[in-house]
């Protein structure tokens, strides 16, 4: 998934506007012009002089140089960064200053940073004010992870820590070729609902449309909000699962067609099926008004039994966890088969290495950055993270002996059951602008405004003009 930077030789205004739409903010470009002109020469934004490199520091760290944590503070917290990573950082390198910060709104904070040519080393990039990761790739903002990937790893040295993760961890994080960016949480993709809920009146997950159909209605007649998702900002968990369940009528290239921006991608007739039948979900199983709500307002309904299904990735069980009654159970539902005719099977599902983090490759101290993620890719890192948010990392070693919650445990015997039959897709990491508008359409189409021809024709749309816009930066799979 990579592509090469542009690397100009100065900030042309054009640039500079790039990089704001990039985060997200509607910033004039006066401002924009003003810090990177008053602060381009600074020597204060100079970047540091490296150490002396040696088996317990591969990556040549100066040991006394200071790093800058930002954590989003969504919903794997922020402990596992000064409880665990942080640590081990400190102990590596004692003389070092780590200074942290949490925030839930990370183009809002780092947007003036990364415009002065002031930002942090390292960033856990996400959320829905998340910074455009391709735009910053094509701005040359990101570090190059391909010396992290060789290095040796810190539990076995004779063992490169691209040897230490899950296949497809280093691509997953790929623009075009060249790493830029850690996805470090093993994620599950499907529909969420309580295994008490469905034990006490007998319920059963569906493995076909029919019995999704039959299980709706049953759910409605007991006054239960069948499905929900929120629409206030929650759009990318239904989009998620009209896109899964396009892969599995037509395989996996309806999604690499997509990612890829090929001509009429969003008007497969695969696309256009699993758009009409989640269309009929939402005239007669949503609750309209969930379209104004965020998304842990529905989850708290489902956790006080007002909700039946819920789309999300299985970061859902630990972000509710103090919301979450005794009992409740959180189990995995793949997305239903649309028809016996289908590609792949009912277990097919989507998951991938998720959350992503990068390092700031024009911050003062990069190899500390590229050292801070070596000790997250531990196996102490990769324990303590899935200790404090019962989460599986992409470290292979990481959950050794670890008793997950009913939920990650469901959505880790989904994993299994699907065998070779996972896919992933990479088109909202890629174009920000494409993801922004299929969870605008997607909006439409759940709550009734529009009908499937007008959601892929929009999106569609959009897709086209992204692609003939030579000013955004192009990735293939």
């Amino acid at each position: 998934m990579s592509v090469t930077p542009e690397s100009p030789a100065e900030l042309t205004r054009r640039t500079m506007l790039r990089r704001a739409a990039a985060v997200g903010l509607a910033v004039p470009a006066a401002g924009l012009l003003s810090a990177c002109a008053t602060s381009g020469g600074d020597k204060e934004n100079e970047q540091v002089a490296g150490g002396t490199k040696s088996a317990t520091n591969p990556l040549g760290v100066k040991e006394d140089a200071p790093i800058e944590v930002v954590i989003f503070n969504g919903g794997y917290g922020e402990k596992y960064a000064t409880d665990v990573h942080e640590p081990l950082y400190k102990k590596a390198f004692p003389k070092a200053e780590v200074k942290h910060q949490a925030t839930q709104a990370v183009s809002t904070v780092l947007q003036p940073r990364f415009a002065s040519g002031n930002p942090p080393e390292f960033v856990n990039n996400s959320g829905e004010k998340l910074m455009d990761f391709g735009a910053l790739v094509n701005d040359g903002q990101l570090q190059d992870l391909t010396e992290l990937w060789d290095a040796p790893s810190v539990d076995d040295p004779a063992k490169k820590v691209r040897d230490t993760v899950v296949p497809g961890t280093v691509e997953a994080g790929s623009f075009n070729g060249k790493p830029y960016v850690l996805y470090y949480v093993s994620t599950v993709f499907g529909i969420w609902y309580s295994g008490k809920l469905f034990k006490d009146n007998g319920w059963a997950p569906a493995k076909n449309w029919d019995e999704f159909m039959t299980l709706l209605n049953n759910i409605k007649g007991k006054g239960i909000t069948p499905y929900g998702y929120a629409g206030a900002n929650a759009a990318y968990y239904q989009w998620n699962v009209i896109l899964t369940q396009a892969a599995k009528i037509g395989g996996t290239d309806v999604l690499k067609n997509i990612d890829n921006l090929e001509d009429g991608a969003w008007k497969q007739d695969a696309v256009k099926q699993a758009a009409e039948a989640w269309a009929e979900v939402g005239a007669k199983f949503i609750d309209k008004s969930f379209e104004g709500l965020k998304h842990t307002d529905v989850q708290l309904r489902q956790n006080q039994y007002k909700v039946a299904l819920y789309p999300s990735g299985d970061w859902l069980e630990g972000e509710q966890k103090k919301d979450t009654p005794a009992g409740f159970e959180y189990r995995l539902m793949p997305v239903p088969s649309l028809t016996a005719s289908d590609k792949l099977p009912a277990t097919a599902l989507r998951a991938t290495a998720g959350e992503g983090y990068f390092v700031s490759a024009k911050s003062k101290n990069p190899k500390g950055g590229l050292e801070y993620m070596r000790q997250m890719l531990s196996k102490a890192g990769a324990k303590g993270f899935t200790e404090v948010v019962k989460a599986p990392t992409v470290v292979t070693a990481g959950s050794e002996g670890f008793s997950f919650p009913p939920g990650v445990a469901s959505s880790q015997a989904a994993l299994k059951a699907a065998g070779q039959d996972v896919f992933n897709l990479y088109f909202d990491g890629w174009y920000k602008e494409l993801d922004t508008e299929a969870r605008t359409a997607t909006n439409e189409l759940m709550f009734g405004r529009i009908k499937a021809d007008a959601f892929v024709e929009r999106i569609q749309k959009r897709a086209d003009a992204i692609k003939k816009d030579s000013s955004v930066a192009k990735f293939k799979r």
